[in-house]
This record gives C-alpha cells, structure tokens and sequence, in this order.
C-alpha cells in the first residue's frame, strides 16, 4: 500500500480541521480522560488552543483532507532548560496564559496519533514539524514534558529509576524519550508534578470502576504512578511525571 500524500496544517486553516483535530486528541487520549481534569487543563487549555490556533499542527492526509496526527503547542518566557521546574505540562499552561516575560521558547503539549495511525512514523514527523514551527515563529527552542510511554508498565517504579534503565542496546528504555532523544532532544530530567488531579472521591471511583473503602495508592490503567486515595478526606491525588526533554534552536 501507498503512503498517502501528507502536509502540516493548522487549526487556523479552517472550523473543519479544528473539530477533526479534537476529534484525533479524544481518539487517542480517551482511555486517559481523568487527565483532562488538571486545573490547568480544565481553565486554559481550550482557550489556549484557540488563542494560539496556528500554532496547533495537524498532519493531514491529502487524499481525505483528515488528519491522522495532531500537535498541541504554545509559546512561553523560559531562560532555558535549567531553568525548568518540577511542574510540566500544567506548569507551561499557566505561563503561556500568564506570561512573565517576551514568549521566546516552544512548549510542547502533545502529540496525539489515534491507534490506527501509529507505528507509521507519524510521531517522528510531529516533533519536526514542531522544531520546524518553532524556527519559523522566531523562538529559541522547544521544550517538552514528555510523557514516558511505557512507564505505565511499571507504576510503583520512580521515575527518576525509570529514566536510568536502558534496553540491550545501551540506549534508553522508554521508546518515546528514545524517539526524542533520536529527533536530537536533550533529557533534562523528571518534571514530577507534570500534571496534577486532585478530585473528590467519586471521580475516582467513577473512573476506576470500583469503589475505595481504604486509604492507599492505587493504581489504575494508564497511570504512570499510583493515584493517592484518602477516603477519610473523600479525596484523590494523582501526580503524573513527566521528563523534560529540550532541543535548542
């Protein structure tokens, strides 16, 4: 079979490919909805989106004029890699809506490929269509709290531990840091608050399909470290990590 012939839009190019590009985001975070509930996801993502609409990417297939990846992004003030903190993705969400300083750095949100897209090398050409957005935006750089795809293998493992195995060929591990890394990013280090969901208990409940009747850590699918339930307090606190990942200008 052919590869269908593909161009980098943007959500700015038309209400179509906007509602196509959520319509990707929910195919292939749906499993992971809880995430949606960060404070930050629930106040600034959406308006963020449309605020910045051309600089959400949408990889589009020609032949259907649908895409089959998407990008989300928004321009923030940061001095540079060392200058990053422990929160993420939350954390470039607020900056980029409260901005402290001249926007002069990219922060990546995500790539989303549905299921049916991936292991295609769509993901690959998201990274350089957002090191290639941020050339032509005039920014310095991207930076990027990605989140370790198969971490949610290994939930009860840190994810500072996590970051130092390596596969048999010394490379790392995690084979989406391992694509980063290959795209020339640089790993910085643990963002270990990238997002954070703090929930009363029914949200949990529902979410997990089961109830809690003691306090703990549980896991549920998808996280990447257990979700804290107090169920004297009727709360729950998830605090994804994510590694900040940097490529220079």
């Amino acid at each position: 079979m052919s590869t269908p012939p593909l161009v980098v839009r943007t959500r700015a190019d038309s209400t179509a490919l906007r509602k196509a590009a959520l319509s990707i985001e929910q195919a292939a975070w749906g499993e992971l909805g809880y995430l949606n509930y960060t404070r930050a996801h629930y106040e600034l993502y959406a308006d963020l989106l449309e605020q910045y609409a051309d600089y959400q990417l949408c990889l589009v297939n020609e032949e259907t004029g649908y895409p089959v990846a998407v990008a989300n992004c928004v321009p923030v003030p940061c001095s540079g890699p060392d200058d990053l903190p422990p929160e993420g993705w939350d954390w470039l969400l607020e900056t980029a809506a409260r901005p402290k300083g001249p926007h002069n750095m990219l922060g990546a949100l995500a790539i989303s490929v549905p299921a049916i897209h991936r292991s295609k090398g769509y993901a690959r050409k998201m990274i350089r269509a957002l090191l290639d957005l941020a050339e032509v935006k005039g920014l310095h750089g991207l930076v990027a709290p990605v989140r370790p795809s198969a971490k949610a293998h290994h939930p009860w493992v840190s994810i500072d531990d996590y970051i130092s195995w390596t596969d048999h060929e010394g490379r790392i591990y995690d084979p989406w840091l391992r694509s980063h890394l290959s795209s020339g990013g640089k790993l910085v280090g643990p963002c270990e608050r990238s997002m954070v969901v703090h929930e009363p208990l029914p949200f949990w409940e529902t979410w997990a399909k089961q109830t809690f009747d003691e306090t703990g850590a549980y896991v549920l699918d998808g996280v990447l470290t257990p979700v804290e339930i107090d169920v004297a307090r009727q709360y729950g606190r998830y605090e994804e990590p994510n590694v900040w990942v940097a490529y220079a200008a």
